[in-house]
């Protein structure tokens, strides 16, 4: 049996995007569904396969007239290997032709980062996230909270009580957001993730040179069980093994690259400060996450498992930064942080606005929550003042509520409620 699309919450802004820019880039990790979307939205009569060899070879060897022979849009899939020739080539036709929705390109490596590609294309593209499904994309409907609270962040932020029981949590996080993946078996699904990491690994082979993939699945693995903390490049290296350092940070850097990590800088009033101190490594995806760390539903109902607190932490900032990648086009960038001081202060997430007010956010695993939880976030709110728009505990219990002080108290299903 076939299984229906899923409706997209970044369409409507991609074919805005169409509208606008003469090339639109539609990047994201592999699987997370880049071709079935440009394929719904441009409907293309030229589709360039750039994982297809033929095709590969073809734009390779005549790439204006291959990327001219039929109207716009065109689609040029996996452009991280098509190479610089190519991407210039896309760039010298728009130069002459300053029309907009003349191509859609996507990629399985961040665009701007892929060491093959030197140009940018610079004032003639867009560049647009594709997440692996949020939980509202796979409950047919687009989230809110994160648009709601940046238009209104003196109120209260959107959330209702919830019906969700724990249980109901470690399987939306085991399950992660992979279109492919998300309705298997958790054996099939590991099954999967492992073709997974096989083909990204020849991916980052055939982008950037790297040669020692057995370790590139390793780090993964590293980072899949530091999730959630900060990081600690040396720790990393240390447990690798792998050449120096810097050749350790070079393949954290490669899994970035390919979406399969990403990194939350430290919050600080002083810029300065934010360069020096230590970002936090998180899984884009905590199905993949769960997986390679080999933990399942049943094991993480028990309280006492330490992959709790990380993994739902994770699969809370990701839904988050999923809808940050909506609501940067619609209404303006957040930017998005943790923080954690020399005093042991810590708080998961920091959201500043546009006006340098902040929301703080600390994500819990039990199903109740006590003054405990949310008075580190009356400490930071004492500590900035005025800085501080307000503070939500989102926890795995049912009712949502407010403890003063603007800290609100939030079920993490909160995130998507229609």
């Amino acid at each position: 049996m076939v299984k229906p699309l899923i409706r997209r919450n970044i369409t409507p802004h991609l074919r805005e995007a169409l509208a606008t820019f003469r090339v639109v880039v539609l990047q994201g990790p592999r699987q997370s569904g880049k071709t079935t979307v440009a394929r719904q939205i441009a409907e293309p009569v030229a589709f360039l396969a750039l994982d297809n060899p033929q095709d590969r070879q073809l734009a390779a060897d005549n790439p204006v007239e291959t990327l001219t022979a039929a109207p716009p849009p065109v689609v040029v899939d996996e452009v991280q290997l098509g190479g610089d020739n190519l991407v210039r080539a896309i760039k010298m036709i728009v130069d002459e032709n300053r029309e907009p929705g003349q191509f859609l390109i996507t990629g399985s490596a961040n665009f701007l980062t892929v060491p093959t590609i030197s140009e940018s294309l610079a004032g003639r593209a867009v560049l647009l996230n594709l997440h692996p499904l949020s939980q509202g994309e796979l409950a047919g409907h687009r989230e809110v909270f994160l648009e709601e609270l940046a238009a209104n962040p003196d109120g209260p932020p959107p959330g209702e009580d919830s019906r969700w029981q724990g249980a109901d949590y470690w399987e939306r996080v085991c399950a992660g957001g992979y279109p492919e993946a998300v309705d298997m078996s958790s054996p099939k699904r590991k099954k999967w993730f492992t073709s997974l990491i096989a083909a990204v690994t020849r991916d980052v082979i055939d982008v950037t040179g790297a040669r020692r993939a057995r370790s590139l699945s390793r780090l993964l693995r590293l980072a899949a069980t530091g999730t959630a903390q900060e990081l600690v490049m040396s720790k990393i290296h240390d447990r690798l093994g792998l050449g120096n350092v810097r050749t350790t940070a070079e393949y954290l850097s490669h899994l970035e690259m390919a979406y399969l990590t990403h990194q939350l800088a430290p919050w600080s009033r002083n810029l300065a400060s934010r360069v020096t101190r230590r970002p936090k490594l998180y899984v884009t995806d905590t199905g993949l996450a769960a997986g390679l760390m080999n933990v399942t539903v049943d094991s993480l109902v028990a309280p006492s498992h330490p992959a709790r607190g990380p993994l739902l932490e994770t699969f809370a900032i990701n839904e988050i930064i999923k809808q940050s990648s909506w609501l940067d086009w619609s209404r303006g960038p957040v930017e998005i942080f943790h923080y954690r001081d020399r005093n042991g202060l810590e708080v998961d997430l920091i959201i500043e606005l546009s006006d340098g007010r902040i929301i703080a956010i600390e994500v819990k695993s039990a199903t109740t929550v006590t003054s405990h939880d949310w008075n580190k976030l009356k400490r930071l709110r004492r500590m900035i003042g005025d800085q501080f728009a307000q503070g939500i505990v989102f926890y795995t219990g049912s009712r949502a509520r407010s403890a003063g002080d603007q800290i609100y108290i939030r079920p993490i299903e909160s995130l998507w409620q229609p």
